[in-house]
């Protein structure tokens, strides 16, 4: 029997929650806006902190921030902001609690406008996963050219805890591009998964 070949994530190997969302979520292309922009307030989230801490938490979260459904949690107010300083289960920052709440809003903002989030991300890589090659010799980038652009893009319309690595670190969870390490066996499968 042969060990499967995974990406080389300091503390995956060998912690079967990490390696699972390795070997069934990170890298997926993602196409749903609501579940692209939950993702990227968890990446926001993230900002000084390791993956698999938010990733502990992310139950956590999704029960504090009613699903990540953007209709309620625009009108959360100063009651929900206090809970949600008051939840030891998710990251307790201000300014990531402001930032998704005003996330959710500009959502709902361009939304009303005819905007489409997922479009508006997708559009940035041509509208299909950007199929990288990188083994452990070559490395992965901690951020990118288009990270940069798409950073941009983002705080333009006035989303916060949006810098090009933290973009980046979005893109790949989210499939916009295929970061697995060639050697990986979710390399192969990510790439058949683009449309």
């Amino acid at each position: 029997m042969t060990e499967i070949q995974r990406c080389t994530w300091r503390g995956m190997n060998g912690d079967p929650f990490y390696e699972a969302y390795h070997d069934t979520e990170w890298g997926v292309p993602e196409y749903d806006s609501r579940a692209l922009w939950e993702k990227l307030v968890l990446d926001g989230f993230q900002a000084g902190l390791s993956w698999i801490t938010i990733l502990r938490k992310r139950e956590a979260f999704r029960a504090a921030f009613a699903n990540f459904d953007p209709e309620i949690v625009a009108r959360f107010g100063d009651a929900d902001r206090a809970r949600l300083m008051n939840d030891s289960g998710i990251i307790r920052s201000n300014g990531k609690i402001d930032a998704a709440i005003g996330g959710a809003r500009i959502y709902l903002d361009m939304r009303e406008r005819g905007e489409d989030l997922g479009t508006m991300l997708w559009d940035r890589v041509g509208g299909s996963p950007i199929q990288n090659a990188w083994t452990p010799d070559t490395g992965v980038p901690a951020q990118t050219p288009l990270a940069v652009d798409m950073a941009k893009a983002l705080k333009a319309k006035g989303f916060k805890y949006c810098g090009p690595v933290i973009v980046y670190a979005f893109m790949q969870a989210t499939g916009l591009v295929n970061d697995h390490l060639t050697h990986c066996f979710r390399h192969e499968e990510c790439k058949a998964m683009a449309r």
